[in-house]
């Protein structure tokens, strides 16, 4: 197999035309004669016992050449690519020119990986967020924990007010009839909450334990409920009961029940740590998506959206794996959603276009500075890999050339260089 030329048509659209010798047709079409000589009867043999050559006598020479071909085509036009330097994103077309007992050549018609251009991507300017602990910080992370340990506590002295947990019995009437979905029985309403149509939890401030009463409200224009939009109604209400948040007291026993540590001023340092920490994280990876943002910028060059159309058609197959493994696909969640293929497509495909547009530049930035992974990092990441998938070494390097592994390790060092270059303010 050869590359006999190579035409460029127009943007990232190549015509490459190929030769298949004949050792290499002849075996293929030995191979299709092997798997369909077992269903094709000849009379006088038995089923699948024909010899090739009375096979042809029949229906011609010809008649494996079009399996045969198939076979060929994508080895040759794999080898032809490279040949020719070129990344094949699709083919759009292909063309038998001439085929014989001594090869065919064809013509194939793809779309090809473009030739971008990156420029200024070393000392890219980003500044860093803040890492500073304030008190503030501090104390809110101290009020979370006091609220994940806090208890609801009746009160019994007092008229209900905002932020209170009101138990109420509730009866809702349009016009004195009542109507679908508007009752229920000791039902917990946050007072504050936003829960209920405007107005309803507010008129429940100052009324006390057992008080029955009645609130009007009207429904908002764009309520769910046709029969209800913009009506005005009547809700009779009776309290059972009012219940308010009761935080522990900041003091050393609360520090002893939540952590392993026995002082109070001792959990705030310890809570100074951990936010630190997670401020830390947060800006480092701040850092990375500006980065990422920044190079994006810098690419210059037409990306065929056939490319995108790839990315998103691998994050769909992702996701649908993701799916099964939760014991649903990606049919079945669409249905519940009330999307459709094109839907969930043009939601992958902002970030589609960005894995893209980013690898591009990465794989730019490898060549530019000669970046390359050692063979102790890659022999580390089939280590890695095997590890991952519970598998011998030599196994994954079956599945995945040294070839696939390299190139993304290099990406990986194409963003670091980019790291190690910036500047961070």
């Amino acid at each position: 197999m050869n590359l006999v030329s190579s035409n460029k048509t127009e943007t990232n659209t190549y015509e490459l035309k190929v030769a298949v010798d004949k050792e290499t047709f002849a075996a293929a079409v030995s191979k299709v004669y092997k798997k369909q000589v077992k269903s094709i009867n000849v009379p006088g043999f038995r089923k699948g016992k024909a010899p090739r050559n009375i096979i042809e006598k029949m229906y011609g020479t010809d008649v494996f050449y079009d399996d045969a071909m198939q076979e060929c085509y994508p080895e040759a036009l794999d080898a032809a690519a490279k040949e020719a330097e070129l990344k094949i994103v699709v083919v759009t077309n292909v063309e038998v020119e001439e085929v014989s007992a001594e090869g065919f050549t064809f013509k194939a018609t793809c779309v090809v990986e473009p030739e971008i251009e990156i420029k200024d991507y070393k000392g890219i300017e980003i500044e860093k967020k803040s890492t500073e602990v304030t008190d503030e910080l501090v104390d809110e992370e101290i009020e979370k924990v006091r609220e994940r340990n806090s208890r609801m506590v009746t009160v019994e002295d007092r008229a209900a007010q905002m932020g209170d947990v009101t138990v109420i019995d509730f009866e809702g009437f349009v016009d004195d009839v009542a109507f679908e979905g508007g009752k229920a029985e000791n039902f917990n309403l946050e007072l504050g909450s936003g829960n209920f149509i405007p107005g309803f939890e507010e008129q429940l401030v100052g009324h006390n334990t057992d008080e029955e009463f009645t609130i009007t409200v009207t429904f908002p224009e764009e309520y769910h409920s046709e029969e209800l939009k913009g009506k005005e109604a009547q809700f009779k209400i009776t309290i059972h009961e009012i219940k308010v948040k009761e935080l522990p007291e900041l003091d050393d026993e609360f520090v002893k029940d939540v952590s392993d540590k026995d002082t109070l001023d001792e959990y705030k340092e310890e809570i100074k740590e951990t936010i630190a920490k997670r401020l830390e994280d947060e800006a480092e990876r701040d850092i990375d998506d500006k980065l990422v943002e920044k190079v994006l910028e810098l690419v210059e060059g037409e990306i065929p959206e056939a490319m995108y159309d790839n990315e998103v058609n691998t994050m769909l197959r992702e996701m649908d794996m993701r799916l099964r493994s939760q014991g649903m696909d990606l049919s079945t969640y669409m249905q519940y959603t009330g999307m459709n293929p094109e839907s969930v497509k043009e939601m992958y495909l902002p970030e589609a276009q960005k894995r893209v547009k980013m690898r591009l530049a990465l794989e730019k930035i490898v060549k530019l500075e000669n970046i390359a992974a050692t063979e102790e990092e890659i022999n580390a990441e089939y280590e890695r890999l095997a590890e991952a998938y519970q598998m011998e070494a030599d196994k994954v390097k079956e599945v995945l050339p040294v070839d696939a592994i390299s190139q993304d390790l290099a990406v990986e060092k194409a963003m670091k260089f980019i790291r190690d270059n910036a500047k961070i303010k």
